[in-house]
């Protein structure tokens, strides 16, 4: 009898333990997310790009031969797989009172030309979510990328140029103050998309630096509008040793932008502008120019760009055409400048210009998504000067890009 007693005692005990254990491994919830991706892609002229042109920035210069013939009106193409990503978000019990999530994202683009194809973290983050304010912690997109409002273009370029574009390891604290406003406040270091480098060192000039970038931004969003401005200032130290002597030499700068969004029921429509110095790290035109002081050390300045894009696009659950439009201009540098560490100027040629205007259909099913999209970029190149180009052998560039992208998700 006792026998029995004490097996009932301990199967009890058992079922409670994994009663326990059941429910504890419940408040811990994991999903895998991502999608399989194929690009085709042709361009009727060389372009400056990333990845074996899955990324196109803006048409090459004219190169002309011995004939006369222009080496970059030269057309190509490509079939890649390389933007497919695999991700996992997690959460778990809170902590402090907040909501627990994270987040561990990847895909094959690489982190450079020559590692095309390689496994590289986009997405790297923990974040804590209390009632109205939220922490996270970890590599996410530039606080100058705004998810909600971005380009709805198929072109993996996702508006490069004319949108920033990038991500980096920050501290971001996002505060409601109403139900439709709130603020963030983020403070990043540069990792993967980085400002020009003077040395071999890619990421020099932001880890020399003990200022982080700092950036604030405020946000009203209600069912049909979102709208933001924010603002943002950056010290990089390109270099702790100039002309033989030890350097504190910075390139300071900052920028302004603004976005807007307006959802219908049956269409959306979306804008964006930014303006400011150094928008390298953005993948955008400009970076800092060198000059020599009388001590033969180097110091720097911003180079100055401004963007701006719109894109229209159907919320057709079917069949949802959309089109987009963007431009940016350089805006130059001071004069006097002895190098140049920027996108898009160098000593004898610069752009002045980009504009770009595209068309796409996305024809939905379920996980499965074509898209076939017509892209028309046009370059505005001439001599340099400080102010971006002069009035001497302007050249007007123009490339075509027919895309066709198959998407599956999960």
């Amino acid at each position: 009898m006792k026998k029995i007693k004490l097996s009932t005692a301990l199967l009890a005990i058992l079922f409670s333990w994994n009663a326990k254990a059941q429910e504890k491994q419940r408040e811990y919830k994991v999903n895998v997310y991502g999608f399989a991706r194929a690009d085709y892609i042709l361009d009727t002229r060389q372009n400056a790009m990333a990845r074996e042109e899955q990324v196109n920035l803006y048409p090459l210069d004219v190169n002309y031969d011995a004939n006369g013939k222009d080496i970059n009106a030269t057309a190509s193409s490509n079939y890649l797989s390389v933007v497919s990503r695999l991700g996992v978000k997690a959460s778990g019990p809170n902590v402090w009172g907040a909501k627990t999530s994270a987040v561990i994202e990847g895909d094959f683009f690489g982190n450079t030309n020559t590692n095309t194809g390689v496994f590289t973290i986009r997405q790297a983050y923990a974040s804590l979510e209390w009632e109205k304010t939220s922490l996270l912690l970890g590599q996410s997109w530039y606080p100058t990328f705004v998810t909600e409002v971005s380009p709805g273009v198929t072109n993996f370029n996702t508006g490069i140029l004319f949108n920033p574009f990038g991500r980096a390891p920050q501290v971001k604290l996002s505060q409601k103050l109403t139900d439709q406003i709130s603020v963030d406040v983020v403070a990043y270091k540069m990792s993967t998309h980085s400002a020009p480098s003077v040395t071999a060192n890619a990421n020099e000039a932001s880890y020399n630096s003990l200022t982080p970038t700092f950036h604030g931004k405020i946000q009203y969003k209600d069912q049909q509008i979102t709208a933001g401005i924010g603002a943002e200032f950056q010290s990089l130290r390109p270099q702790i040793v100039s002309a033989g002597l030890a350097s504190d030499y910075k390139v300071n700068s900052n920028l302004f932008m603004a976005y807007f969004k307006y959802t219908h029921p049956q269409w959306t429509a979306k804008a964006y502008g930014i303006t400011g110095g150094n928008l390298h790290h953005l993948t955008m035109l400009g970076g800092f120019a060198g000059y020599t002081e009388p001590n033969g050390q180097e110091s720097y300045l911003p180079t100055k760009t401004t963007a701006f894009w719109a894109d229209i696009s159907s919320n057709n659950a079917k069949i949802a055409p959309g089109i987009f439009f963007g431009y940016t201009q350089n805006n130059g540098v001071d004069a006097g400048y002895k190098k140049l560490y920027t996108r898009g100027m160098s000593a004898t040629r610069s752009l002045d210009n980009v504009w770009r205007l595209s068309g796409r259909v996305d024809f939905k099913q379920n996980k499965f998504k074509i898209s076939p999209e017509l892209e028309y970029t046009s370059a505005l190149w001439g001599d340099s000067n400080p102010k971006a180009i002069g009035e001497m052998n302007k050249a007007t560039v123009n490339n075509f890009r027919v895309l066709v992208s198959a998407v599956y998700s999960f």
